[in-house]
């Protein structure tokens, strides 16, 4: 949790192979997951923030094998960083609109 702008872009682009100028919030939780850095490009520059917990732990989401990694909701973020199990949520349908190759 050293690295700050310059040292989780690295990260981004060599180990994920991802531009971290692309839009995606890019997430970092450290061995005890009591902090987590948020990575986030916008016109301009680079938004890093930064929570550490006083107590308790940050709960991950489900590992997605397609794509080796984790892919969550903002909405879901955001519970994560409140403390919100994200296992115990119902999610009520909606309309999503998804991305359809040509």
């Amino acid at each position: 949790m050293r690295k700050s702008f310059d040292g989780l872009c690295g990260m981004v682009t060599d180990k994920l192979s991802r531009n971290p100028m692309s839009g995606e919030v890019f997430i970092f939780i450290n061995k005890r997951r009591d902090r987590i850095k948020l990575l986030h490009w916008e016109p301009g520059g680079f938004m890093l923030y930064y929570k550490r917990l006083e107590s308790g732990t940050i709960e991950l989401p489900r590992w997605n094998h397609m794509a080796s990694g984790y892919q969550i909701l903002w909405s879901d973020l955001m519970l994560m960083i409140e403390g919100i199990s994200l296992k115990k949520i119902e999610r009520r349908k909606r309309y999503i609109l998804t991305k359809q190759c040509a």
